[in-house]
């Protein structure tokens, strides 16, 4: 069942850098705003007269903790109108029209696999959500993969909190990989799909694959994880742009 048109009220927002801000938004109508990790809003945003040019979609980057509140975590794009108006009109205390949640990127049931959350830029919201998710209910669950790729070591989102969690959850592996940073001892750099690959030549475990980024970065992993073994059933896809 679609979810209806809510009112949404942004109640804080954070500059991560020039480029990149999360907003906080409460959904006063209800007392708590249930989701799934991985699920997305949209939003109705004041661009254009055209409804479906109106429209903008991002991926809830909290996990779900009984409130009315949730994160997004946006970039400003080059000749973008949604985040534009995002960025230089909306400030604390805007009104929202937004949809959601939506969206069927969501963890399996039974995380009787591998995990393997691979992403590049703001798509590291949804993976976020998820193994935070699974921290907090104390799922059970197999190796979980986060590989995470960015450009320079200051693109990276969320890192503290990523590297405390491989301390609190068991079997979590991050593992973020740079396109344009030297090599360095500890570090990886190039792009995403030197990692798995890696990873899944070495043990080829029984694996779900979770794919969130732009689509060159997804078209190619697609491609690599079939050539591996991987039935596409396996693999789920959540695209950016």
């Amino acid at each position: 069942m679609l979810e209806p048109w809510r009112t949404g009220r942004v109640v804080k927002i954070e500059n991560v850098n020039t480029s990149i801000r999360r907003f906080w938004i409460e959904v006063s109508e209800l007392e708590r705003f249930d989701f799934k990790p991985g699920q997305f809003v949209t939003l109705d945003l004041p661009i254009n007269e055209k409804k479906n040019k109106r429209w903008r979609s991002y991926s809830i980057a909290s996990t779900p903790d009984g409130s009315n509140v949730f994160e997004l975590i946006i970039v400003l794009l080059e000749d973008g109108a949604g985040t534009a108006y995002l960025f230089n009109e909306v400030q604390v205390g805007t009104e929202l029209l937004l949809r959601g949640p939506q969206g069927i990127f969501t963890l399996p049931e039974r995380l009787d696999n591998d995990l393997f959350l691979i992403c590049t830029g703001t798509g590291i919201a949804p993976f976020r959500s998820m193994v935070n998710y699974i921290h907090d209910r104390n799922l059970l669950h197999k190796n979980i993969y986060l590989i995470y790729g960015c450009r320079k070591f200051s693109d990276t989102l969320y890192e503290e909190e990523l590297k405390a969690l491989t301390k609190k959850l068991g079997n979590f592996h991050y593992l973020p990989v740079y396109s344009r940073e030297q090599p360095r001892e500890g570090i990886a750099t190039g792009y995403v799909h030197a990692v798995y690959d890696h990873i899944v030549r070495e043990s080829k475990p029984e694996a779900y694959f979770f794919l969130c980024g732009w689509k060159n970065m997804i078209d190619e992993a697609k491609q690599r994880i079939m050539a591996l073994g991987y039935d596409r059933k396996a693999i789920h896809l959540e695209l950016y742009g």
